[in-house]
């Protein structure tokens, strides 16, 4: 669909081109992967089917790609080119440093790569790109990624972020992190109601998150009452404030998040008045992008033009650039469909 799009959850380490997999790993001589582009996709999308931890295994060999300045560059000039094809205006792409030092770099040297990545993208596309750092939420390095990420406010780093599995790994062990981020004028977004339940999007709430990653199951915090809807404590809250949901449906599904598209809870949260928005997460494995993720709720739940165009705004709402940006990518957002709307 060539309409603009708004991305707020992307992670770097999973969506390189299955070309740039192959030749990184011929360069590296990287063992254990198909050598041809098209047997990769297929390694990927079979690999990372199942569960989440089954889905967070195949970044091993990604992340193991990308231990060199060059290599972080180039994954993140071709992620800004990939979505200025795919029609997204503004991204806010993410990676933890931590997972990028295997080689010797240290985590501002891996932040300042992919910084230099990006704005060779925007150079190159147009579009606006910034960054989120991401800490992992079972290992160590929580507070040297939030330090790391300090040094790079108003230079393309606006947000923190804590990924990884959910279950077993509460935000507050991760606090001070995230307070350390907040403190140097970092907005914060955590994955939460992923891999767990209205207890973990709870957590990341009072840890201080704006945004949540994936947060499908706040779906467990909404009642039907014969016609109407009823919201426990979280929900209302989510609801009211208008904390953006960052969903990825087709990740959801691959994850088992949720157990098919069609039970997938998009559509009850969006139309109840939740802030919600659609996010790739990770191209590679997920073999997705924006237009795919759109197709996927035309199909799947009957969206259509004005409810992506909400989701758009909704997006817009929530992005953590500035007010100048915010309000140029509006202006971009409302043209697009209002030109789409009477084609």
């Amino acid at each position: 669909m060539t309409l603009p799009k708004v991305l707020l959850h992307d992670h770097l380490d999973g969506g390189l081109r299955p070309r740039t997999v192959a030749e990184l790993a011929a360069a590296a001589g990287y063992p254990g992967l198909p050598a041809e582009p098209a047997d990769i996709e297929q390694f990927f999308e079979e690999a990372a089917i199942g569960s989440l931890p089954e889905y967070l295994q195949t970044f091993e060999h990604t992340v193991a790609l990308m231990q060199t300045p060059e290599a972080l560059r180039r994954v993140a000039i071709e992620s800004v080119v990939d979505h200025a094809a795919d029609d997204v205006i503004y991204a806010e792409l993410r990676l933890c440093p931590s997972l990028h030092t295997q080689r010797g770099l240290t985590r501002a040297e891996v932040i300042e790569a992919v910084l230099e990545g990006l704005e060779m993208g925007q150079d190159a596309t147009g579009i606006t790109a910034r960054l989120i750092v991401s800490a992992m939420r079972d290992r160590e390095g929580d507070i040297e990624d939030a330090k790391a990420a300090t040094q790079f406010v108003d230079q393309g780093v606006v947000g923190f972020d804590l990924a990884g599995p959910e279950r077993g790994f509460p935000a507050r062990d991760h606090a001070e992190a995230l307070q350390l981020a907040a403190d140097s004028g970092l907005r914060l977004t955590i994955h939460a109601g992923e891999g767990s339940g209205v207890a973990s999007i709870q957590g990341a709430l009072d840890c201080g998150a704006e945004r949540i990653g994936h947060g499908i199951r706040l779906i467990e915090d909404v009642h039907a009452d014969n016609t109407h809807l009823r919201f426990g404590p979280t929900a209302d809250r989510i609801r009211y404030e208008r904390i953006a949901l960052e969903i990825c449906f087709k990740s959801e599904v691959d994850t088992r998040a949720v157990m098919s598209a069609t039970v997938h809870p998009i559509d009850v949260l969006h139309r109840a008045g939740f802030a919600t928005t659609i996010n790739t997460d990770n191209r590679l494995m997920s073999m997705t992008d924006m237009t795919h993720e759109f197709e996927l709720l035309a199909t799947h739940k009957g969206f259509g033009l004005r409810d992506f165009e909400q989701l758009t705004i909704n997006a817009i709402d929530a992005a953590f650039c500035d007010a100048a940006t915010k309000e140029e990518i509006r202006s971009r957002v409302r043209h697009g469909y209002d030109e789409h709307a009477t084609a």
